[in-house]
C-alpha cells in the first residue's frame, strides 16, 4: 500500500483523485478545507499551501499537487498582481511542496510527483495569458526536474481541457455555454473529474514506472485534432 500526499484534495479534480486512491492507498490530504468523505486510509491536514508551514511527514511514495486557477481576462485588464497570484498558486506552491517533501519521497517506494498544467499552455487561446504563462512554468518544471531527479523520482503532469468542476463553473454556467464548449472539442465532450483522476492514479502507480518528464494532454482532441 502506497502513501500518497495530495495537495488540494478537498474538491474538484483533487477530490476525485483522493476518492480514486483511497481503497488501495494511504492518502494524506493537505488543503484549507477537509474533504467531505471520510475513510480509514485518509488523513487530513488543514493548511494554506502558500502561507502556512506544510506539515511534517515521515513517509510518502508520491506527491500530487492539484491547486490551480482560472483567471480569464483580456491582457489589458490583467494586473501584475493577478499574474503574480496565478504564478504563486500554480508554480511556487508546487515548488514549495516538492522542496518540503523531496527528502521523504527519496526514501519512498518507486516515488513519483504529479503536477497539473492546462491545454492553454500548448494552444493559443484568448484571455488565457496569465494561466497559460504560469502553467507553462509548471511544464518547464516537469521537464527540468524529470532530468534532475532521475532515476530516483519520476515527475509528470496532466494538462486537462475544460473539466466539470467548481473551478470551471463560470465556463459551464448555462446550457448554451455547455453546448458551445462541447462542440469545440473534436470528441464532442469535455472532461469530468473522474477521468482525470484515473490518469493521475495510473501515472503515480508502478504501471507508469517508465514514464517521466512528460505532459499528458487530456484534451478531447482540441489541441492536436482538426475536424
Amino acid at each position: 500500500m502506497k502513501t500518497i500526499i495530495v495537495v488540494g484534495g478537498s474538491k474538484g479534480i483533487g477530490n476525485a483523485i483522493v476518492t480514486s486512491l483511497l481503497n488501495e492507498n494511504k492518502v494524506i490530504n493537505i488543503s484549507r478545507n477537509a474533504p467531505q468523505q471520510t475513510h480509514e486510509n485518509l488523513k487530513h491536514f488543514s493548511c494554506d499551501v502558500l502561507t502556512d508551514e506544510l506539515p511534517e511527514l515521515t513517509e510518502a511514495d508520491s506527491l500530487i499537487y492539484c491547486p490551480g486557477s482560472i483567471n480569464l481576462k483580456p491582457i489589458a485588464r490583467l494586473s501584475l498582481d493577478e499574474f503574480r497570484e496565478d504564478f504563486e498558486i500554480n508554480v511556487m506552491g508546487a515548488v514549495k511542496a516538492i522542496q518540503k517533501y523531496l527528502p521523504v519521497l527519496k526514501n519512498g517506494a518507486k516515488p513519483s510527483i504529479l503536477l497539473f498544467s492546462t491545454v492553454a499552455a500548448k494552444m493559443g487561446m484568448p484571455f488565457h495569458a496569465s494561466i497559460a504563462a504560469s502553467k507553462s512554468g509548471v511544464e518547464g518544471l516537469v521537464k527540468s526536474l524529470g532530468a534532475e531527479l532521475a532515476p530516483t523520482i519520476r515527475i509528470n503532469a496532466i494538462a486537462p481541457t475544460v473539466t466539470n468542476t467548481d473551478l470551471a463553473s463560470k465556463l459551464l454556467r448555462n446550457e448554451k455555454m455547455v453546448d458551445a464548449i462541447t462542440d469545440r472539442h473534436p470528441l464532442k465532450k469535455f472532461l469530468n473529474p473522474e477521468e482525470v483522476a484515473e490518469m493521475a492514479v495510473f501515472l503515480t502507480s508502478n504501471k507508469a514506472a517508465s514514464i517521466s518528464g512528460q505532459v499528458f494532454q487530456m484534451d478531447c482532441g482540441i489541441v492536436t485534432l482538426k475536424t
